[in-house]
């Protein structure tokens, strides 16, 4: 940013002078996450909780992009979801909506940060109205030029400390007002509806009550991040033939080509959950046995739910991103995903299959 520029933006939308009792008992609270990475909103499940669980009357206000306002619209820690739609946002009317969403006053903004600082979502804490405007200075040692929209400047450094997980370094912007931890996991909330969708689901397989149900999600936005296609079938045949498991396919319209690759080499007829709602898809896994994933998004909305997980990771650092929890097993080999083996997997499953079915009988 040029000094010309900073000097603009400083006359039009430098913050309030930071008085520390702004940090008091926020009664409405904007949050801005308005980019398109789901697994960067799911991990921030962890920041949404912890301000609820510090002061459970505040109104939080989260900005998020079209992408996705599924994965958040039913969040039990969100009280209204606005979408920022940048292609929209060109229009008069939808500027000016935005605009007065921006404007109406808050106690607090919170630009939240963990992989790069987003300009649009700094540049939208200037313009909000607000007493408190919370924001990173620096991120592992790279300066934030613009900074000049908030008033209470976090220095964020994880440099020494590679392998914090993402759910731990969203928290890091509020800790230094007081707000800690109340709990790790992503949150997926869903309804009577979802439940239903996922019953009427499960229900196309026979007797599924009594045989193990397996999801897999074989797709990933990043090539590098896909395990080979003919893996996942090796994996579902011998998933198949050793517990006659009900299984289906979860994926959105651009798996497909992987998807029908898959089910075209398959001897038997598995099922699909295409495009559904991030809740839709929650319900569904968290009715099943056991759930395979490559490192995708819906790895996250897996990682919501109390089923057993297999999450293959290739160049990602799995102990920054894979799922925390009980019976959350990650797999990373290399930074070459088809490195992990399909008897690796299966080995892995067995192990899980067995405790899912132990807490089912104790169920």
């Amino acid at each position: 940013m040029n000094s010309f520029a900073r000097a603009f933006y400083r006359l039009l939308f430098s913050p309030p002078a930071y008085d520390p009792d702004q940090e008091k008992n926020p009664r409405k609270i904007l949050i801005i996450r308005q980019h398109n990475q789901l697994g960067d909103l799911l991990a921030s499940s962890s920041l949404f909780r912890a301000i609820k669980a510090k002061y459970p009357e505040a109104k939080i206000t989260l900005v998020v992009s079209p992408a996705n306002k599924d994965a958040v619209a039913k969040n039990k820690f969100i009280d209204r979801v606005v979408v920022f739609d940048k292609g929209k946002h060109i229009w008069i009317f939808e500027f000016f909506r935005f605009l007065s969403v921006l404007r109406e006053g808050y106690d607090w903004v919170i630009v939240p940060v963990t992989v790069s600082i987003s300009f649009t979502s700094c540049l939208m804490a200037g313009i909000a109205k607000a007493r408190l405007k919370v924001g990173p200075k620096y991120l592992d040692g790279k300066y934030n030029e613009a900074d000049l929209f908030f008033n209470r400047k976090v220095v964020l450094d994880w440099r020494n400390h590679p392998d914090m997980h993402i759910a731990e370094r969203i928290l890091d912007i509020v800790k230094p007002l007081g707000v800690e931890p109340a709990g790790y996991a992503p949150e997926v909330s869903v309804d009577t509806v979802d439940v239903a969708f996922a019953d009427q689901f499960l229900n196309h397989f026979e007797e599924h009550h009594t045989r193990p149900v397996i999801g897999l999600h074989t797709g990933a936005g990043k090539v590098p991040n896909r395990w080979y296609y003919k893996n996942f079938v090796a994996v579902i045949q011998t998933l198949r033939e050793k517990y006659d498991a009900c299984i289906y396919l979860t994926g959105s319209s651009a798996d497909i080509s992987t998807i029908e690759k898959i089910m075209e080499e398959l001897p038997f007829t598995v099922l699909t959950c295409i495009d559904r709602s991030i809740p839709e898809v929650a319900a569904v896994i968290a009715r099943s046995d056991l759930f395979i994933t490559n490192d995708t998004g819906i790895m996250h909305v897996a990682g919501s739910t109390a089923t057993p997980q297999i999450s293959l990771f290739g160049p990602t650092n799995p102990f920054v991103w894979a799922p925390m929890g009980t019976n959350k097993v990650f797999m990373q080999r290399s930074d070459i995903i088809d490195n992990i083996t399909v008897a690796e997997v299966c080995e892995v499953a067995d192990r899980l299959l067995l405790l899912s079915n132990k807490r089912n009988k104790n169920a």
